[in-house]
């Protein structure tokens, strides 16, 4: 009956159409529980208590320093006293970095004491403080193009100044300098590499971050200066006379390895437990501040949201797995220890989302799921609307920061994008403290990250198809 082409394309189109979708296969009983789970979030201080917690008994958490150790252990207690069925620690190595004291002075024309931080893995001046003249350049680019032997004992110095955005796409158009900067400067033969700050903010603070130097390139020491020491240093530079900085730098440079570990727990899935939903946020962070926003707010949200659905009177199918992962702030070290450990294969990883970005509300989903797959994420989005969330038009994601490692292994993964225009404020500074938490958006953030885990465990969604 079906020889006519038009007639298996028709019968194709219902056999389609026919697909159970969230809409089908969720029972009013679910969606009851949705709207329970929503509520007690909204509602609930779980996820700010526990960034107090983190914030306050353990602090800022580097790799390598004893309070990276203990926030292990902070952790795999934390998952326990919340009800996690199973709770382990996955072991690895990681590069060591220490950071000594830093002094920035001009010492002319003018003469000031400059507020900077050593980049991470940037090496220290030794012994004897480095003392020259600055050039200075817009951009990475500008520096690149400059000529072989140019800076020949000079500071190279790129003034390039991020621009806020909601998204923070501003925050790709300024790190590159702060990766690539010092040994693009040491090519043309400079003997330091200086920057203004990656950051948003008008406060004296200086903003730190990860830095690489390229293979077969002399490793120079690499700073960056507070927004207001760019500006005075721009000031003095406009006067047409030389400007010379003296730069002590006690940091170490690559220091060996050191153990680190991303610390998983579980609310075990009542019919499927091989099959994982994952929500992750990096345990690590700078050794300024405390590590409130950088990941605190994450720990605090995928903590939360795990409780409240293992406090479940009926489990979703589905096992809910919450990654901890360690040694984001140098490169996703844990991250790729994850999936190295797994030899790749993410085929039992249902769906993944990571919190690690923003201090506002959610106001966007990104899916990167299957074509089918993709009618179950409108419908959630239609859950999700009146949170003032909308569905991106994309359907590209891979999980921010440490998830992406496990989106490009071919885990499925959900991107929610928070408003982050104050982020980069205080992002890797001393100014990330507790009191700069946004604790109304804090509450529909752990709400949303919630429910699109019981949603993804409990649906019976593929999310590959």
């Amino acid at each position: 009956m079906l020889n006519s082409p038009f007639l298996r394309l028709i019968a194709a189109t219902l056999i389609l159409c026919a697909s159970p979708t969230f809409a089908d296969t969720f029972t009013q009983t679910h969606r009851d529980t949705l709207n329970t789970l929503k509520q007690q979030a909204l509602e609930d201080s779980l996820s700010y208590d526990i960034v107090e917690s983190l914030t306050t008994e353990v602090g800022a958490r580097l790799v390598g320093t004893p309070a990276s150790d203990k926030s292990e252990q902070w952790a795999a207690d934390k998952m326990r006293e919340l009800g996690f069925d199973k709770v382990w620690l996955e072991e690895s190595e990681a590069i060591l970095w220490t950071r000594g004291k830093s002094t920035v002075t001009m010492v002319a024309p003018y003469q000031h004491n400059l507020v900077a931080l050593a980049l991470g893995n940037s090496v220290g001046t030794g012994d004897t403080p480095i003392r020259a003249d600055v050039v200075r350049f817009e951009s990475l680019d500008a520096l690149k193009a400059a000529a072989p032997g140019s800076l020949n004992g000079k500071i190279a110095y790129v003034g390039f100044r991020m621009r806020r955005h909601i998204d923070g796409r501003g925050y790709g158009e300024a790190v590159g300098a702060r990766v690539n900067g010092a040994s693009e400067a040491a090519k043309k033969g400079a003997v330091a590499f200086i920057m203004r700050s990656v950051g948003t903010d008008s406060h004296r603070v200086a903003h730190t971050g990860v830095m690489d130097y390229a293979d077969e390139v002399k490793k120079i020491p690499a700073l960056a200066l507070s927004n207001p020491d760019a500006d005075l240093l721009d000031n003095a530079l406009k006067r047409d006379k030389p400007v010379t900085l003296s730069l002590d730098v006690g940091a170490s440079g690559n220091a060996g390895t050191t153990t680190i570990a991303n610390v998983i727990g579980e609310i075990t899935g009542s019919k499927y437990p091989d099959q994982v939903v994952t929500l992750g946020a990096h345990l690590d962070s700078w050794d300024v501040g405390t590590g409130a926003i950088d990941d605190g707010l994450g720990v605090g949200i995928t903590l939360a949201a795990a409780h409240y659905i293992g406090q479940l009177e009926q489990r979703p199918e589905r096992t809910i797995r919450v990654i901890l992962f360690a040694a984001e702030e140098i490169g996703l070290a844990g991250a790729k220890d994850y999936v190295a450990r797994r030899n790749g294969d993410m085929s039992d990883h249902v769906i993944g989302a990571e919190w690690d970005f923003g201090n506002g509300n959610i106001y966007r989903m990104e899916p990167g799921v299957g074509p089918v797959a993709l009618n179950d994420i409108r419908d959630f989005a239609n859950y999700l609307a009146p949170m003032g969330i909308a569905l991106a038009k994309t359907n590209t994601a891979k999980g921010q920061s440490d998830m992406s490692a496990l989106g490009h292994a071919g885990q499925p993964a959900v991107n929610f994008n928070p408003d982050g225009s104050d982020y980069f404020d205080v992002h890797h500074t001393h100014d990330d403290t507790l009191d700069k938490v946004n604790k109304d958006a804090l509450k529909h953030n752990t709400a949303v990250y919630t429910v699109f885990a019981y949603f993804a465990a409990a649906s019976g969604v593929d999310f590959r198809k």
